[in-house]
């Protein structure tokens, strides 16, 4: 019968083209080996039809881009979640690059009446890790399996700013898979009466600036994530605080002693490099002399003489700035909040399709592109790709609010609104700003400090309205602030919250436009109020569309063009941090925002505070934070869930109401 691979039909060389007897066009099968020489080159096929494909896997936010002739994606993660290997079968390698960035530190606060002008330390970067072909700071492979497939993402908090004369918190560890990086270290303060760490900055992914009369920046800790935190020299003079170290270099270094260190850039989330893991700037604690700089990578800066240092930017584990006080004044600072950190894993896949326009992270489902924003930026349909213009959906999620401190009430959610058929003009540029979510309420019982305010988020003519701050309990303004949802109000007030604002915002033509009211606080059980949510009550639940006492509002879930089930969170929520983009409702459905923060409480028990966003991870409860009990810190929501923080526990040494999650932005339109 011949040998295996012989030829079927005429020759190429011999057949004639049509003008034969048989009328056949030249052909026939080449021979096995012929046919394997010459569709194989490097071991890779290249018969038609048969492109070079990539592994699948779910979590987080996609982001698909091209890199030189290489096309990636990306998975970002700026909430804890799962990142889960549905399928490893790929021609470029099972393996994935990542950067694991911790928590910042929070920058060191000052009290007032001392001797002398007091300055804060800047809060440490949070350690940095990656693989990243090129990097200076890039570790071995990270082989990945479809079986078991699923790999742990862990996004870790910002430390706290420190208040009444401590020192800065640690920012938490972040996590993927086996990596860990090291929360940063907490900016000292300069009295030397706290119990969190006195005059000297905290050892860290990267260390936490010291305070001044040369008091010692904080270690990198364990080393190789980032550096140590600036010692200050001089004692009384020049009375500023140290910068906190960053993922690129030293606190102070470059610069004055008070800025704090240069984060590290990296081109993973898209193909254009951005700075992470920058220290928190110090404080400066006399008329003479300027308050650090955060560094570049989303260091807070520091304060003024009584002002406050300023927040890290969100999702970039930057440090907090230092806070700083004068000679006689009567005001407390405090330091500025560490920010959260960030996970990016990404991995070379086959192909991807055009987008229309530019800005946010960029990926593709069911016919739309999806355009997802969570941090601002700019967003522009170039006119030489578009004959004709762009109709476009949009959906946006303001930041939530912080919760009440000392049985505090729930942070309430950022306002959302969603509209399609926006037009967008070829060419003009479209300014995309994310709100970031108020922190939590740190001092109940010295003047009016409720939670604070979300911020609000705006995107292509629409307005979400940031969520109301939770009242505190145990003093102060003890009622909810109003917002896109208002907070819950405090324990020792049976007075209704304010009003929500989202639904009296102007937005022309929106389809969802949308915030709720809060709940009341309870003396009677010592709890308090719950924050309102976006959303009404889900089916099957018995949560009302209202924050009641102690249990926050519903969030809401995305328009169906934004439900990509490969981009998402969880769907085991994080028991400190809340939960964040694509955290799950009932039945196990995705993509739900703006749940209301559940209100704080005294006892434990059946009073152990409420729950955030409808009182079970089994709600909606899209990433708020739970409120705590005793003296504990209210959860922190996730960001870009725009939901409200928990409200803390009872106010002794503790009861610190959690932050607010910052927002998002989501444009769809036809591929």
């Amino acid at each position: 019968m011949g040998y295996l691979g012989r030829r079927i039909g005429k020759s190429q060389n011999t057949a004639r083209g049509g003008d034969g007897a048989d009328g056949n066009l030249g052909g026939g099968i080449l021979d096995l080996f012929e046919q394997g020489y010459f569709a194989r080159e490097g071991n890779i096929n290249r018969s038609p039809g048969q492109p070079l494909t990539g592994m699948t896997a779910t979590g987080g936010v996609i982001s698909d881009y091209t890199s030189g002739s290489d096309v990636y994606r990306a998975h970002i993660f700026t909430s804890s979640g799962t990142f889960n290997v549905t399928d490893d079968t790929t021609d470029f390698g099972a393996t994935v690059e990542y950067l694991v960035v911790a928590g910042g530190g929070g920058g060191g606060g000052m009290i007032p009446g001392a001797s002398h002008y007091g300055a804060g330390g800047g809060g440490g970067a949070g350690g940095f890790k990656t693989n990243l072909s090129g990097h200076p700071l890039a570790g071995s492979a990270f082989p990945v399996s479809d079986s078991p497939g699923s790999y742990t993402v862990t996004v870790g908090a910002g430390g706290g700013p420190g208040n009444e004369g401590q020192g800065g918190y640690n920012g938490s560890n972040s996590v993927f898979g086996s990596i860990t990086s090291t929360g940063g270290g907490g900016g000292a303060e300069a009295s030397g009466t706290s119990p969190f760490g006195g005059p000297t900055g905290q050892p860290g992914g990267s260390g936490g600036g010291g305070s001044r009369e040369n008091n010692a920046g904080g270690s990198a800790s364990p080393p190789g994530q980032g550096n140590a935190g600036k010692t200050h020299p001089g004692g009384n003079s020049p009375s500023s605080g140290g910068g906190g170290g960053g993922a690129g270099s030293a606190g102070g270094s470059p610069g004055t002693g008070e800025d704090g260190g240069n984060g590290s850039p990296i081109a993973i989330e898209t193909n254009t490099a951005k700075v992470y893991a920058g220290g928190g700037g110090g404080g400066a604690g006399g008329p003479d002399r300027s308050p650090g700089d955060g560094g570049p990578g989303g260091g807070g800066n520091g304060g003024s003489l009584e002002n406050d240092g300023s927040n890290a930017t969100f999702s970039t584990g930057g440090g907090g700035g230092g806070g700083a006080a004068s000679d006689s004044g009567p005001k407390t600072t405090r330091g500025g909040t560490g920010a959260a950190g960030i996970v990016v894993v990404r991995y070379k896949i086959a192909s991807t399709q055009t987008a229309k326009a530019t800005g946010g992270n960029i990926s593709f489902f069911g016919g739309k592109t999806i355009h997802a924003f969570t941090s601002s930026g700019t967003f522009t349909a170039p006119a030489p790709l578009n004959p004709s213009a762009l109709s476009v959906e949009c959906f946006i999620v303001a930041g939530g609010g912080g919760g009440g401190a000392g049985i505090g009430g729930g942070g309430g959610a950022g306002g959302v609104v969603y509209k399609p058929g926006i037009p967008i003009t070829n060419g003009s540029p479209y300014t995309i700003t994310v709100g970031g979510g108020g922190r939590g309420s740190v001092i109940p019982n010295n003047g009016s400090l409720s939670g604070q305010l979300g911020a609000d988020t705006t995107a292509l003519g629409l307005t979400a309205k940031g969520g109301g701050g939770g009242g505190n309990g145990q003093g102060g303004d003890q009622t909810g602030d109003a917002g896109g949802s208002s907070g819950g109000t405090g324990s020792t007030t049976g007075s209704d919250p304010a009003a929500a604002s989202q639904p009296g915002t102007s937005n022309p033509g929106a389809t969802i436009n949308v915030g709720h009211a809060g709940g009341p606080g309870a003396s009677t059980t010592n709890k308090g109020g719950g924050g309102g949510g976006a959303g009404g009550a889900a089916t099957g639940e018995p949560m009302p569309a209202t924050g009641s006492a102690g249990v926050g509002g519903l969030a809401i879930q995305a328009p169906p063009a934004f439900r990509d089930p490969a981009q998402r969170s969880g769907p085991t929520p994080d028991p400190f941090n809340g939960g964040g983009i694509g955290y799950p409702g009932p039945g196990s459905t995705f993509h739900w925002f703006a749940g209301g923060g559940g209100g704080g409480a005294y006892n434990p028990g059946p009073a152990s505070g409420g729950g955030g966003g409808g009182g079970t991870f089994s709600a909606p409860f899209g990433g708020a934070g739970n409120g705590r009990n005793e003296s504990n810190f209210g959860q922190q929501a996730g960001e870009n869930s725009g939901s409200g923080g928990g409200g803390g526990g009872y106010e002794s040494s503790g009861g610190v109401g959690g932050h607010g999650g910052s927002g998002i932005v989501l444009i769809a339109y036809p591929t």
